[in-house]
């Protein structure tokens, strides 16, 4: 598949800027890095998987999303809308997770 390179590069982006958007609070409340790597990983993991999943299937089936360029409006709204049905799915996950003292709730106290 022709698309794999930029998949790859969006999913590898994902999670390390998921990642570190968990781990500048935790740091900054004074835990060591080699505790704030679990739970930024115990954190984020799973939501992230889902969000890449689900966007990158959305953006896929468009036809033209993956064509499409910065200055297109196909590029935007199906970014926008990849997300938004990515939220959907992300979310109830999230909230399944916190209720169970997993996901984010276990970087709560740092927040």
């Amino acid at each position: 598949m022709e698309y794999r390179p930029s998949i790859a590069i969006a999913v590898v982006l994902a999670f390390m800027f998921g990642y570190a958007f968990t781990l500048g609070p935790v740091l900054r409340a004074g835990v060591p890095v080699r505790r704030a790597l679990p739970l930024a990983f115990a954190s984020d993991t799973a939501s992230i998987t889902v969000m890449e999943i689900v966007d990158n299937a959305f953006i896929l089936i468009v036809p033209g999303a993956m064509e499409a360029g910065l200055g297109d409006a196909k590029f935007w709204w199906s970014l926008g809308v990849g997300l938004a049905i990515a939220f959907l799915f992300a979310l109830p996950l999230n909230r399944w997770l916190i209720a169970r003292g997993r996901g984010h709730a276990v970087v709560h106290e740092f927040h």
